[in-house]
């Protein structure tokens, strides 16, 4: 369970340091980034499903969070702002992208191979086999409308909660829980032959 008292000294310095950041310190602003970063990235790069287009919007989010930052105004948290800039660049990104091919194994959303416990190294097989998984996954999410991949990619891979998500979008959270179930049904079809029909359960 998280600490209490460690959030709350961790909010309190996030606070110090956007003052600081709005008055102009960029060495304030620069620690704010080192914060947020990591989950922006996680997010540009679900979105886009390419390191390079994640690592160029991450950079552009940040660019025009300083820019704006004088007007953020506090009304929603700094990291649901942060979301929002990035979702919009990453939305202009899709518009812009001509699709290009690419080799499921190559997909950098797949994660890293784990070693097996038993064997002390990683199994080239299985991995091969999880790559193909996650890159069925990928495509399915690719497919998708930005609209309705931006809901998959805060909600389910993010794990943000509808309230958060939908202040993200600027849409009431019920169009996020609806976005959210038509992808959720898109997807099983696009993945009919991985999931047990009868029960809506991955097929073993």
């Amino acid at each position: 369970m998280p600490d209490p008292n460690a959030k709350a000294a961790e909010e309190a310095r996030e606070r110090t340091l956007l003052d600081e950041a709005q008055g102009g310190d960029k060495r304030a602003f620069g620690q704010l980034v080192r914060l947020h970063q990591r989950r922006v990235h996680a997010c540009a790069l679900q979105m886009l499903g390419d390191r390079g287009e994640a690592e160029d919007a991450v950079q552009e989010t940040f660019v025009r969070a300083w820019r704006a930052l004088k007007r953020f105004d506090g009304r929603s948290k700094l990291s649901t702002w942060l979301y929002r800039i990035c979702v919009n660049v990453c939305l202009n990104a899709l518009r812009r992208r001509k699709r290009v091919a690419r080799n499921d194994i190559d997909d950098p959303r797949i994660p890293e191979p784990a070693a097996d416990p038993t064997q002390g190294h990683t199994d080239p097989e299985r991995h091969v086999e999880s790559a193909q998984l996650y890159g069925r996954l990928g495509e399915a999410l690719d497919a998708l409308s930005p609209s309705l991949r931006t809901a998959v990619v805060l909600v389910l891979l993010q794990g943000m909660p509808h309230k958060e998500a939908a202040a993200v979008l600027g849409i009431p959270e019920g169009t996020v829980a609806w976005r959210i179930h038509e992808a959720r049904r898109r997807m099983r079809v696009m993945l009919h032959d991985l999931v047990d029909p009868a029960e809506g359960r991955e097929a073993s």
